[in-house]
């Protein structure tokens, strides 16, 4: 059982300029998703790790701690309209025709989502592993608005309703529908994946691992100054 993590950071960042590597209590944010594929690869056998990105400072700050690699992002999959799914393509057909061999299992973590622990991803990965029918496990998080239930959009006759429109009225968010947020911490995916036509982590046969603990993915420079403040006073619900 062979497993490559991914962990795709390029240099570009319109809501927080130079974010992947960013101080964040210390250390610069990318520090996080290493240490973590790292105490992924010391628990499970025949893992490898490696980095794309088109940044040389990127790439610098990754050999610092232990991350060196010779693959350069090309500049066709670095722009911002780019999906991650072909960064990852690409880096895949890169280490599988360097070694010689194709890996059964790849595991992408997100640089931008770090508050994620080892025992998140060894759980997660043992639910993907014994399910033969799973393409993609992904993580999530508990949905702070419901589309049942307190999201709203225009519709056809130019007024709003629900999202997703219930069978039966919902008069509390409680009873309706279980909805969960996509928190971009952590995708695994089987390697036939990548041999099919998808262009996202969502297929007909994806499963989810909810995060039991807080998690968020980093948009905006009040996020990143959220977690600093949550970090630094040590208000974290779970071990780092």
């Amino acid at each position: 059982m062979k497993i490559l993590i991914t962990i795709c950071a390029r240099g570009g960042s319109k809501g927080i300029p130079g974010k992947n590597i960013k101080n964040l209590d210390g250390k610069p944010l990318i520090f996080y998703t290493i240490e973590v594929a790292k105490q992924f690869k010391s628990m499970v056998n025949d893992v490898e790790i490696v980095i794309s990105s088109d940044s040389e400072e990127i790439i610098k700050v990754s050999n610092s701690f232990g991350l060196k690699t010779e693959y350069i992002r090309p500049k066709r999959l670095a722009g911002d309209d780019i999906g991650k799914i072909d960064t990852i393509k690409d880096v895949l057909s890169y280490k599988e025709n360097m070694n010689g061999y194709r890996f059964d299992y790849i595991l992408d973590l997100d640089v931008t989502s770090p508050l994620r622990n080892l025992k998140d991803l060894t759980n997660a990965f043992e639910m993907f592993v014994n399910d033969n029918d799973c393409l993609t496990l992904f993580s999530v998080s508990q949905a702070s608005r419901n589309p049942y239930f307190n999201m709203v959009e225009e519709k056809n006759n130019r007024f709003y309703a629900q999202v997703k429109e219930p069978k039966d009225q919902i008069l509390t968010r409680q009873s309706a529908p279980k909805v969960f947020d996509m928190n971009a911490s952590f995708y695994f995916y089987k390697r036939l994946f990548f041999d099919k036509s998808y262009v996202g982590p969502i297929t007909d046969k994806s499963k989810i691992y909810l995060i039991p603990h807080i998690c968020f993915d980093l948009d905006d420079i009040i996020d990143f100054e959220f977690l600093s403040f949550l970090i630094k006073n040590k208000k974290l619900d779970f071990e780092l």
